[in-house]
């Protein structure tokens, strides 16, 4: 980075009460080349209908062959019939053949994004007010840079932890249906990603309206994400002579109990300890209500006023919502099928049939049939959340961002730790990376991340590594 730009970067985070970050960024060095990864990683489309994730992972591969990586030590992988959707897995030795290794697992898939729908060109990297904007750039490209940019840092200061430190770029997370990355790693590569541990993303760190940071998150749990179809068949016939027995009508009143249903709370390790981290937080009526369903879960008024907030009602149980729906064939003709895709996250440990069967009696109605298209991944138990995990999460927030908390959660979404935590692999969602209030719009348009949260994290993540592979 060029003195301008480290000065810039200095004077935006002082401006912002972060003197202790600004002073370890100033140190950190080689912003400018990261900042080249980034670009090329955001600039190079994933996108599953015209992207390409192989061409990526070959770009990250060279990266790291012109830091000097042996071929030894990279190797792009491209699963069988599918061309376009392959990964990157690359080593820095330990010095210990007896400590499992470190994982650093970032997915380089993106979410479709229109040129017409977006303000600015969704695959060109674009600096402005104080932001990235890009698709990719918050859900996670920044990360997955971060952990290339890692692996040279660490090569040219010539670190040797104790621990192996690997990293594995793979395709497929965002898109339900289409080969995922890390699944078919667990499958068929399961030794050259095992780890003690892997880091991927998962929760990430608030802002308040002020731009002030209020906690940082780790993943302590994450919701399954099962797709469940509902269809109606029926002979149909000639529109102008309807009948009540109509497809459509069948299926959209199921569709509708569902929007009226709401599974009960559920509280494990991590909402309850999320709830509870966040009642100091907070505050406050709501910091209240986080309290008492903390202590009874069945508190149905002290429940009323946490889902008023859409992250934290869905962080308390599974959830299922109508996303796609498909009917007739004719204008002129009663439709003869008619389907819906239901998407629901599921808690840790809630079967995947059980669900269907629960459908099944919310769907009330023999002419919908429930299905299970395809099942997303294995269900398995969080990993446990120890204090060999959580302790240099607090000391490196600690040392970039004192008072700031860091807060156990359990993210409604899910992440590629559905793949690894089955096959034995514990895995995390911590980045550093802190977002608006609305997570940077992700999976949305005009996806965006502060530029500050950038080089913060990547000095967060950096420091991170470092700890655990020294371990």
């Amino acid at each position: 980075m060029s003195q301008r730009l480290n000065s810039a970067v200095a004077t935006l985070l002082l401006a912002t009460g972060c003197a202790g970050a600004s002073a370890a960024m100033a140190a950190d060095g080689g912003e400018a080349r990261f900042r080249d990864i980034l670009k090329e990683l955001v600039e190079t489309n994933t996108t599953l209908s015209a992207g390409d994730c192989t061409l990526a992972a070959q770009r990250m591969a060279a990266r790291l062959r012109a830091a000097g990586y042996p071929e030894s030590d990279l190797r792009v992988f491209v699963p069988e019939g599918h061309p376009k959707e392959g990964g990157l897995l690359a080593v820095l030795h330990g010095t210990n053949p007896k400590a499992r290794a470190i994982l650093m697992l970032a997915h380089v898939d993106v979410v479709e994004a229109r040129r017409e729908d977006w303000t600015r060109d969704p695959f060109t990297l674009v600096e402005e007010g104080g932001y990235f904007y890009a698709r990719g750039v918050a859900d996670m490209k920044t990360e997955a840079a971060i952990w290339v940019d890692n692996l040279i840092r660490y090569r040219e200061e010539g670190f040797r932890p104790p621990r192996t430190v690997k990293l594995a770029l793979t395709c497929g997370e965002e898109t339900s249906g289409a080969l995922n990355g890390a699944g078919w790693l667990a499958e068929h590569a399961r030794s050259d990603i095992d780890a003690a541990l892997a880091i991927t993303e998962g929760v990430d760190g608030d802002l308040d309206a002020e731009g002030r940071r209020v906690m940082l998150g780790i993943l302590a749990a994450e919701k399954l994400s099962q797709n469940y179809r509902f269809e109606v068949t029926n002979p149909g016939g000639h529109s102008s002579r309807p009948i009540p027995d109509n497809a459509i009508y069948h299926l959209v009143r199921a569709v509708d109990r569902v929007s009226q249903h709401e599974f009960p709370v559920e509280l494990i390790d991590a909402n309850r300890n999320y709830l509870l981290g966040m009642s100091k937080i907070v505050g406050g009526a709501k910091g209240e209500a986080m309290a008492r369903v903390a202590a009874n879960p069945k508190d149905a008024a002290a429940v009323a006023v946490l889902d008023e907030d859409k992250n934290v009602h869905a962080m308390l149980r599974t959830t299922c919502v109508a996303t796609m729906l498909s009917a007739g064939h004719a204008t002129n003709a009663l439709p003869q099928r008619a389907t819906a895709n239901i998407n629901c996250r599921l808690m840790p440990g809630v079967a995947i049939e059980d669900i269907r069967r629960q459908l099944e009696t919310i769907a009330a109605d023999p002419a919908v049939k429930v299905t299970i298209p395809q099942v997303r991944g294995p269900t398995a138990l969080p990993a446990p959340l120890t204090a060999q995990i959580l302790k240099p999460v607090e000391q490196v927030a600690h040392e970039l961002w004192p008072g700031v908390p860091v807060v156990p959660m359990l993210e409604p979404g899910a992440s590629d730790a559905q793949f690894l935590n089955p096959a034995g692999i514990p895995t995390y969602g911590v980045s550093g990376l802190f977002f608006d209030s609305d997570g940077g719009n992700m999976h949305g348009l005009n996806e965006r991340i502060p530029v500050r949260s950038v080089y913060e994290g990547r000095t967060f993540l950096y420091r991170l590594i470092k700890l655990y592979a020294s371990q």
